[in-house]
């Protein structure tokens, strides 16, 4: 039975600043949960439905609830079994090293995008991200979904992109117009991946930190990409193991 004041304080981690107070998430999901329990992940409590189960799952105080009270209090347009609360795991931005690939992201502000840039890192081994300040909350639960669980294996830190891309060992691609072919661009083994907004792109001030500007040759007749998409083709082509 799930008791009001529990629903209202479930409901209110749907509010970034709820979140940030408290620093919790919601995780949602038979997929989102499963990967939770096998992770270094504190779950403060999970909400379920009778026929959900787990073999880690008393690694946290669990709440049996019905599929009324789990669509209650779910973010999603139908709840999925389960339901988990989760502190969060903040990573402190650091400058790219040498020997790593990572993605830079400058100005995303889609949920969906971000989630998807996050699982695409994952899908390519790379297991750093840097966001700008400006771009949205990695805990946004619209994000954590759309990662299908590569929140757990991605960190990132979120800073000032000027700072962190400036005076770099490693080269920096840039996704730009004026960029030459990805398609005769050799693989890489180190390098950051500057993806920018999804309607402006990439700011100005950080056009001078880009040692390599890169596009994707347009054949037909689309305005545009998708910011996650040009992330995929771009890495696709970058990392060719």
């Amino acid at each position: 039975m799930l008791s009001k004041i529990e629903a209202k304080y479930i409901q209110s981690l749907y509010h970034k600043k709820q979140r940030d107070a408290l620093s919790l998430f919601i995780v949602e999901g038979v997929k989102g949960v499963d990967e939770l329990l096998n992770s270094s992940f504190v779950i403060q409590k999970i909400l379920a439905v009778n026929d959900w189960g787990h073999p880690l799952m008393d690694k946290a105080p669990l709440i049996r609830v019905s599929e009324e009270e789990l669509q209650k209090i779910s973010g999603l347009q139908t709840a999925n079994k389960v339901l988990a609360v989760v502190e969060q795991q903040n990573f402190t931005a650091q400058k790219p090293q040498k020997g790593s690939i990572t993605l830079a992201l400058d100005g995303i502000q889609d949920p969906g995008n971000m989630g998807t840039l996050i699982r695409i890192a994952d899908w390519f081994g790379i297991n750093t991200i840097l966001a700008s300040e400006d771009s949205v909350e990695m805990y946004n639960p619209k994000v954590i979904q759309s990662t299908m669980g590569s929140f757990i294996r991605v960190k990132v830190g979120y800073g000032n992109l000027t700072h962190l891309l400036s005076d770099l060992a490693i080269p920096v691609f840039g996704a730009l117009l004026e960029g030459a072919s990805v398609y005769n661009q050799s693989s890489i083994e180190e390098g950051v991946l500057l993806i920018g907004n999804e309607s402006k792109g990439i700011h100005t001030e950080l056009l001078p930190y880009i040692s390599a500007p890169i596009h994707i040759p347009r054949i037909g007749g689309a305005e545009s990409l998708n910011a996650a998409v040009a992330a995929g083709i771009l890495l696709s082509h970058l990392i060719k193991k």
